[in-house]
């Protein structure tokens, strides 16, 4: 339409009264709190950790990994997430039950630091040039990476040698093999721990504006979509008619 409105000077009258596909938009698939409890029971280190912390505070995948030493806040229990979708930073909470798991991490990310440190290694890549404007910020211990990297590699971008945070592909893997193990035989993904938070949340009375603040939604109607879910599932309380027949009956 551009090309022939702008370029061309020659608009197609015809084109205007097509209208545009929509895309389909499908329900998000959800587990039941037993269907997370196995899932994560049958994951182990940190991939489970990692998992924990998807569905504790209702991170993205990538968002978990990122996360950097400082951005895990026990005072005020919760996370920083810096620069999630849209680039924007948001907290999310952080479960108690993670308190001590997440502080024998952050040990193994020290011990490991030190390693790399005597090897002259120790950087991270920083956003938004941060490297530049506080020199040595890199080496810092606050700004390494919660879940690093098991190896070393060389930064496509500097060419330094750095650390990078751990791949999600491995945590991928962990959680498909627990999901086959434990018989569920729904399409899961990491993102289906995302959606468990926010419509357990919602099953537990909690106002839809928190959960969309908590998911870092810019519009409420994305968040909404859960309320959709729960109708699905029958989180209204709604009682089918047969099985008040059924009930009658008996």
């Amino acid at each position: 339409m551009f090309l022939y409105r702008h370029v061309l000077d020659d608009p197609l009258p015809w084109i205007e009264d097509i209208v545009r596909a929509r895309r389909s938009r499908k329900l998000p698939v959800v587990l039941t709190r037993e269907e997370v409890r196995l899932v994560l029971s049958g994951m182990r280190d940190t991939p489970r950790l990692v998992a924990a912390i998807l569905y504790g505070g209702g991170l993205r995948l990538l968002e978990a990994l990122r996360l950097r030493i400082k951005d895990v806040d026990f005072a005020a229990r919760l996370f920083l997430v810096r620069e999630g979708k849209g680039a924007k930073d948001r907290r999310t909470m952080l479960p108690d039950s993670l308190h001590e798991p997440l502080r024998a991490q952050i040990e193994f990310v020290r011990r490991r630091r030190r390693t790399d440190l005597a090897a002259g290694r120790g950087e991270v890549w920083l956003p938004a040039a941060l490297d530049r404007k506080y020199r040595g910020a890199a080496r810092e211990f606050g700004w390494q990476y919660l879940f690093p990297a098991s190896r070393l590699a060389v930064d496509p971008r500097s060419e330094i040698v750095r650390r990078h945070h751990l791949d999600e592909s491995a945590v991928q893997r962990a959680l498909k093999d627990s999901v086959r193990e434990a018989g569920i035989d729904k399409p899961v993904v990491c993102h289906s721990l995302r959606h468990s938070f926010a419509t357990h949340l919602l099953e537990d009375g909690y106002d839809i504006r928190t959960i969309q603040e908590l998911l870092g939604h810019a519009d409420v109607k994305t968040t909404m979509i859960y309320t959709h879910v729960l109708q699905r599932s029958g989180g209204r309380g709604v009682r089918s008619p047969l099985d008040a027949m059924q009930g009658t009956a008996a």
